[in-house]
């Protein structure tokens, strides 16, 4: 069975890629100049096909790509996020939603049929603030993920500047607005997070952590479970070896993977086997066990997505070296198995066809 990967990256390009399964085989269907770091991909809701990225430069940027039968893309238009670095997107319903980091601004663009797909003009903005303890990072909010609560109408944004999770309700008018937040422990950096069960799951890029919250509806407020650190043993000090973790993933259990697992990614480890994936059992809602720890052989391992039938593969890339590699849930979802690779430069982020 075929399956299409489009790929985000540091560098210029998105690239498309196609995953046999049946072969093994990863390839490289087409690459198409876009702009400055194309990191982060989201689909349009109605047209998979559709694809929007943001551009991470100071003047950000959204650009709109439609790829064909055979993979190639088409650009669509450009048009300004609304902020400067825009690191995370999320088309949801008939709204795309912007995370600029180094502005700290949370820009919402109607969607609309055809041409970009976008209308800027009437555009909403959602200024964030704080600070936290780390003086280099942490100076000023910075959105870095964008995600829908999977169960309610509630928006979580995971801001590494101030140690929150903003959550996000729709007022009268129809205007996303900041409802509350979940506190993060001082310096923790919250990057991405995953919900399963009402329990929100939160990875911490400058502790390397990460964190269980129980998430009631609004607004009631939120309680911490536990924290657990990202690996189970360190190779040093992470904060001396630039050890960040970057992804945390939660699929949905199924018919082919009953048991949920939660799956966090660390980057910078200086094992010639490359960076961890750690694997966490959340069946027990009161802890998180660690359960398996699978070598990637990916350097400065900062994307991965699950995707295929029941979620069975996952793809991952390495921005300094290793390039995509798609692995196989393996043990009922306990282990992961490489299946195929493909040299990439910088890859970033992950759309599944």
């Amino acid at each position: 069975m075929a399956y299409r990967i489009y790929v985000g990256s540091y560098t210029n390009e998105l690239t498309a890629l196609q995953f046999d399964s049946g072969t093994s085989s990863l390839t490289i269907l087409s690459s198409v100049t876009v702009g400055y770091h194309p990191s982060w991909l989201t689909p349009l809701p109605s047209d998979r096909t559709v694809i929007f990225t943001g551009l991470e430069q100071s003047d950000g940027k959204i650009v709109t790509v439609k790829y064909d039968e055979k993979g190639q893309a088409l650009l669509l238009g450009t048009v300004p996020s609304g902020g400067a670095d825009p690191c995370a997107l999320l088309a949801d319903g008939d709204e795309l939603l912007i995370g600029n980091y180094s502005s700290g601004i949370l820009h919402v663009i109607p969607l609309k049929n055809g041409g970009s797909y976008l209308q800027p003009s009437n555009g909403t903005t959602i200024l964030l603030s704080g600070t936290g303890p780390n003086k280099e990072r942490q100076e000023g909010p910075h959105p870095h993920q964008v995600l829908r609560h999977p169960d309610r109408p509630e928006i979580l944004v995971p801001d590494l500047g101030t140690d929150k999770v903003w959550r996000l309700t729709k007022d009268e008018q129809g205007i996303w607005t900041k409802a509350g937040f979940v506190e993060i422990k001082a310096g923790g950096g919250p990057r991405h997070a995953a919900v399963y069960n009402n329990v929100l799951y939160t990875v911490l890029e400058l502790s390397s952590e990460v964190t269980a919250h129980r998430l009631p509806p609004l607004p009631e407020k939120p309680t911490l479970i536990t924290t657990v650190p990202t690996m189970s043993k360190f190779p040093g000090d992470p904060e001396e070896l630039g050890m960040l973790c970057a992804e945390i993933l939660l699929p949905k259990p199924n018919t082919s993977y009953p048991t949920p697992y939660l799956y966090a990614s660390n980057r910078n480890d200086p094992s010639l086997e490359g960076d961890v994936i750690a694997i966490f059992s959340v069946a027990d809602p009161e802890k998180l066990e660690l359960v398996a720890e699978v070598r990637s052989g990916l350097k400065h391992l900062r994307g991965m997505l699950f995707g295929g039938p029941d979620d069975r593969y996952l793809a991952a890339g390495g921005v300094l070296g290793g390039g995509v590699k798609v692995f196989e849930r393996v043990d009922g979802g306990k282990g992961l198995k490489e299946v195929a690779s493909v040299e990439l430069e910088a890859p970033t982020g992950f759309l599944w066809a």
